[in-house]
């Protein structure tokens, strides 16, 4: 196969070509800087239009104009623009219109730095505008991922009529790796009759969130919840690594993941039962795959932030196994050793003196 050495930022603005996003509205912040520019100068050869708005609030605003006549749109930001968003994207998922996101985590909190980070976790999860909505978050941990998973960002947000987030962070989205720059596959979607395309059908068509009663307040918030239900079934995704015979579990995802599958590789080395689970949806979070523990003595979340997956983690093992911590912040990444020797702290194994 072809591969091409490509950014991490660019892969994901290639990739949003080759899935026909037509419209693109952001505001340039370090670290995720490359995918305006890359589409900039792309994106208008594929028919597109690229557009600077004037802050990431009216970027984010211009995007759910765009998606209400059923194009597709992406914007892009980095930490601090993408908490300037939150409003926006409530308004979307209320409005239920399909638009692809991506979030390269740069430290925090306030301006923070421009290192890695994971920071961003409950923002992302948990719904950082106001209401109760969800949307899809995908975690990718390569080159190739980024790619990929934008692809399937766009597929998903239109089947579920969702805004879809891309979670990556600067050491992803700096670093160059060869990347297979595949076409899209066609996906079968359901048509978008209620795009707001004119006149015609009109009644078909809801592109708004405003209710005025509270009986339809909460008749639209069950349906909403009754729709983020069947995304939670259908949608979890993870990998498994080294988990059939393991006696103890990494959980780390994006960055953290790559780190991990190193560690799980040497402490076999050194005779440890290690595995690992990475979660590829961080929403919905992989419950399942914590299904089967019963020879699991106790897991190790590492994360690039004060330790927020970890709460999922625990909710999803409830109590069936302990579940620990390492992290690093600011923009810092741990490496294999200090992985390695939380462990042995943590489980009294023999590595913790090792390395």
């Amino acid at each position: 196969m072809n591969k091409t050495l490509i950014k991490g930022n660019e892969a994901i603005a290639e990739a949003a070509i080759r899935s026909d996003c037509k419209l693109f509205f952001g505001y340039p912040i370090t670290p995720s800087t490359e995918i305006v520019e890359y589409l900039a100068k792309h994106l208008p050869k594929a028919g597109g239009t690229v557009l600077q708005g004037e802050d990431e609030i009216a970027s984010i605003y211009m995007c759910y104009g765009a998606a209400a006549t059923g194009a597709r749109v992406m914007t892009a930001s980095s930490s601090p623009g993408f908490s300037l968003k939150q409003e926006g994207i409530s308004y979307l998922a209320a409005a239920e219109l399909p638009v692809v996101i991506v979030n390269v985590n740069r430290s925090g909190p306030g301006l923070g730095g421009l290192g890695p980070s994971q920071a961003d976790y409950f923002q992302a999860t948990k719904g950082g505008g106001h209401g109760d909505y969800r949307m899809i978050v995908l975690a990718p941990s390569k080159g190739q991922e980024l790619y990929d998973f934008t692809m399937e960002a766009f597929d998903l947000a239109d089947k579920y009529r969702t805004p879809v987030l891309i979670m990556a962070d600067g050491f992803l989205g700096q670093m160059m790796e060869p990347v297979e720059l595949k076409d899209r596959l066609p996906v079968a979607l359901p048509p978008k009759d209620w795009a707001a395309d004119g006149c015609e059908g009109r009644a078909k068509r809801k592109v708004y969130s405003y209710t005025l009663t509270s009986e339809i307040g909460e008749a639209e918030n069950l349906r909403w919840q009754a729709k983020f239900a069947i995304m939670k079934e259908a949608e979890q995704r993870w990998e498994n690594f080294y988990t059939e015979d393991a006696e103890y579990l990494l959980v780390g995802y994006g960055t953290c993941g790559r780190i991990a599958k190193s560690v799980v590789l040497e402490g076999r080395k050194r005779g440890i039962k290690l595995g690992l689970i990475r979660p590829i949806t961080l929403w919905p979070f992989p419950d399942k795959a914590f299904a089967n523990l019963d020879n699991v003595k106790g897991l190790l979340t590492v994360e690039l932030n004060a330790g927020q997956m970890i709460e999922d983690v625990k909710l999803a093992v409830t109590c069936r196994a302990p579940v620990y911590l390492h992290n690093r912040m600011g923009g810092m990444l741990p490496s294999e050793n200090e992985i390695l020797r939380k462990l042995g702290q943590i489980f009294h194994l023999p590595v913790a003196e090792e390395v």
